[in-house]
């Protein structure tokens, strides 16, 4: 009984809307300090309670409402947590935040052994500033999971990563064909030029419905000039 009442506050403290003050927190410097010193020894015990649900929620809302006013021994302990769902949510909620603090963590878990956990920190690689260096990513080519290598096949046509088009033009030769069907769309997003001529080479690709889809691409491609070209 008790167990589902905190798994219920949780819920509905994580999911509150803003009616009232949007920058309000737990750990708002307005709280007197015992009361910050009992908001800490809750979030404490939340983050090692022994139920994974319990756990993740509290995460979510004790990173994301404190705005990492919990400690940081604290918040790496809940980055190692036992189950794969609670990772992902810290790292997830840690990534909302922007702060670059979270640079660090969001490299140690490229190499989590959760594919997920795994994808969303390298999602949250490409939403920071920060110069993203080839070398974290590389060994993600060799990547146990399709969904991870996908993952990086798509994030680099978001945004130009010095050595991305070497990535690429080895993500073409995936034996995933979705993996590679992400490579050749980022080549073509970021670099038109080569993207263009792999995409002819992909009409030869073994799978069928690559070869349909490039087909496609490269007919919306060959008619695109005339069409701009036909009334002024």
């Amino acid at each position: 009984m008790t167990e589902n009442f905190r798994l219920l506050y949780l819920k509905s403290q994580g999911s509150e809307t803003s009616t009232e003050n949007e920058t309000s927190s737990p750990f708002d410097s307005s709280e007197d300090p015992y009361s910050k010193q009992e908001i800490l020894k809750q979030a404490i015990d939340d983050l090692r309670h022994p139920d994974p649900k319990v756990r993740s929620l509290a995460a979510q809302y004790y990173i994301e409402k404190a705005n990492l006013s919990i400690t940081l021994p604290l918040l790496q302990e809940i980055l190692e947590d036992e189950d794969p769902h609670v990772r992902a949510q810290a790292l997830s909620s840690l990534i909302k935040l922007g702060n670059p603090i979270i640079s660090p963590f969001l490299k140690k878990h490229l190499k989590d052994k959760d594919e997920k956990v795994r994808r969303i920190a390298l999602k949250g690689l490409f939403h920071t500033k920060e110069k993203i260096d080839i070398h974290l990513l590389k060994p993600l080519l060799n990547d146990e999971s399709p969904w991870v290598r996908r993952k990086m096949a798509t994030l680099l046509g978001w945004r130009e990563v010095e050595g991305g088009q070497f990535l690429l033009r080895e993500m073409i030769k995936d034996q995933d064909s979705m993996v590679r069907k992400a490579a050749l769309s980022s080549l073509l997003i970021l670099y038109p030029e080569e993207g263009e001529a792999q995409m002819w080479k992909a009409m030869e690709d073994s799978n069928y419905e690559i070869r349909a889809w490039v087909k496609a691409q490269l007919n919306r491609m060959l008619q695109t000039p005339t069409s701009k070209g036909a009334d002024p």
